[in-house]
């Protein structure tokens, strides 16, 4: 496979100065069709800042951005919703974009959400409202997906059961995905490689390799390595994308 069809963007030495002052700098990475990429670091490290470089956001940066596809789904942050207006779960699916019915039913099956499609937003769990967005940024099946972190307002079994869900979409659209993460014990078994940030990049690899790297300790304390080595167990269950646990 060609470089331009197996790899969707491209950073080299990447970074941001906003007022005198870097957001994040010397960032190298790539990310490919099929393969996870995991951001993880404390806040205020440049997560969401690389991103940003990586989407095209940013236009002014240092170093470059390859970007080889303009079809980007993206999940911010942040979305700011009046909760109080009768916005059904339908009507958020296209509520900035022209998205056939045939896409919405899909998207929202795929997320396992399609019995939710004439609900309130208001009235969904945080779980639910995760998938709605998850379901809006893939609708359009997206080649690249810019997920920054996905996982908010939901409670541990439910970050579990999005993170496999991820690792679906992944799969079942064969797109790579440029995942945010603060955690990286609970996204571990559903990334293929982890940077790990702090203004720059202090380490990357594996899951396992950033686990175990002592600029990784350094940031998150020995216990949160201990915690991974914990974690590295094969699982006897799985976690439904309703969030249930279901033994093999």
């Amino acid at each position: 496979m060609s470089l331009e069809n197996s790899t969707l963007v491209k950073l080299n030495n990447a970074g941001f100065k906003q007022n005198n002052k870097w957001l994040v700098e010397g960032v190298s990475l790539t990310v490919e069709r099929g393969k996870i990429v995991t951001l993880i670091g404390p806040n205020g490290s440049g997560k969401s800042t690389t991103a940003k470089i990586a989407l095209g956001i940013y236009k002014n940066i240092e170093g470059s951005v390859e970007k080889y596809t303009n079809k980007v789904g993206y999940v911010p942050q942040k979305i700011s919703i009046d909760w109080t207006l009768p916005i059904r779960v339908n009507d958020f699916m296209i509520l900035t974009d022209n998205i056939r019915e045939q896409q919405i039913n899909e998207a929202l099956s795929l997320t396992g959400v399609l019995h939710l499609k004439n609900k309130n937003l208001g009235n969904l769990s945080g779980g639910e409202f995760q998938r709605v967005l998850l379901a809006r940024a893939i609708s359009k099946k997206p080649e690249l997906l810019v997920l920054d972190e996905p996982v908010q307002g939901v409670d541990f079994t439910g970050e579990i059961a999005l993170y496999q869900l991820i690792k679906k979409i992944s799969e079942e659209l064969n797109c790579g995905i440029l995942l945010i993460s603060h955690d990286l014990h609970t996204v571990m078994s559903a990334t293929d490689h982890v940077v790990c940030l702090n203004g720059h990049v202090c380490c990357s690899g594996s899951p396992t390799d950033v686990a175990h790297n002592h600029e990784y300790k350094a940031l998150f304390g020995e216990q949160a390595s201990k915690t991974l080595t914990i974690y590295e167990h094969k699982h006897d269950h799985v976690h439904t994308n309703e969030g249930d646990i279901k033994k093999n």
